[in-house]
C-alpha cells in the first residue's frame, strides 16, 4: 500500500474564520468530485482520502483574503491522487482559487508514533461524545476496530483483532475540541499513538496516514502526522 500526499496551494477570495476552514476545504474538494465521481462522493462507504487544515496558521484566527495558503490531502489511491493533482490546481469556489499542486509518496518505514493534526471523531447516535459513556480502553478498541474495518474494505483482506495496536495512547487536549458540522458541533480529541512494532499494527498505522483515524476523514477529521522509529 502506497500513501500519496498531495499539497494544494490556494489563494483566498475572502476572509475566513478558523472554525469554518474544514468546511470550506471539504467543499473545495467536493466541488470537483461531484463532477466526475458523483456516486462515490454521495455514497456512505469509507472514503480513501483525508485532508488537513490551512497552513500557515493565523494567530488571530482569521485567514486573509488574497493570501496564499496550503493544505494536504493524503490518499491510498493513485488514481484519486492524480485526479486531485490535475483538477485542484485550477479549481475555484467562492472562497478558494487553486494555485498549484505537488505530490510525494510517503516512505515506508517502521513507525514509532502517529499523532493527530486534526481532531479524531467517533459518532455515537445514542450518546454523542464518548467520555462518560466509554472507558479509555473501550475508546481505544473502537478506534482500532474502525481501522480494521477500513483495512478490510480497502484491501479485501482479513486482519483479525488479536494484536496490540499501540503501546500508549496520549491525549493532547484537556477538554473536547468543538468541530462545526452542518447545524451542530461534533466533539473530538487530538491523540498521539505509540504504535506497536508488530506487522499488523504497522499496517494499520500506515493506513491511518492515508485515510485518517476515526470517522469523517473526508471532512478533515483524524489527519495524522508521524514519527519514524529511530534505528
Amino acid at each position: 500500500m502506497f500513501i500519496f500526499e498531495c499539497r494544494i496551494r490556494v489563494r483566498l477570495n475572502c476572509d475566513i474564520m478558523y472554525p469554518k476552514i474544514p468546511e470550506k476545504i471539504t467543499y473545495f474538494i467536493d466541488s470537483i468530485l461531484a463532477k466526475d465521481y458523483l456516486d462515490y462522493h454521495v455514497s456512505k462507504e469509507y472514503k480513501n482520502y483525508v485532508h488537513d487544515m490551512l497552513w500557515p496558521i493565523e494567530g488571530d484566527g482569521v485567514y486573509k483574503q488574497g493570501k496564499i495558503y496550503a493544505f494536504r490531502i493524503r490518499t491510498i489511491s493513485q488514481e484519486m491522487a492524480e485526479y486531485f493533482m490535475e483538477h485542484l490546481s485550477y479549481q475555484q469556489t467562492k472562497e478558494f482559487t487553486g494555485v498549484s499542486t505537488d505530490i510525494k509518496i510517503l516512505p515506508k518505514k517502521l513507525l514509532e508514533k502517529i499523532y493527530s493534526i486534526t481532531p479524531i471523531v467517533i459518532k455515537n447516535p445514542e450518546f454523542g461524545y464518548w467520555r462518560g459513556h466509554m472507558t479509555v480502553p473501550e475508546f481505544e478498541e473502537r478506534l482500532k476496530i474502525n481501522l480494521i474495518k477500513k483495512y478490510r474494505f480497502f484491501t479485501g483482506n482479513e486482519l483479525g483483532d488479536d494484536f496490540e495496536f499501540c503501546n500508549l495512547m496520549e491525549f493532547k487536549n484537556k477538554k473536547p475540541i468543538k468541530l462545526p458540522y452542518k447545524n451542530i458541533c461534533l466533539l473530538g480529541d487530538k491523540i498521539c499513538f505509540h504504535v506497536a512494532p508488530n506487522p499488523k499494527a504497522q499496517m494499520l498505522a500506515q493506513l491511518a496516514l492515508g485515510v485518517g483515524i476515526g470517522e469523517g476523514g473526508s471532512r478533515g477529521n483524524g489527519f495524522m502526522n508521524y514519527q519514524y522509529m529511530q534505528r
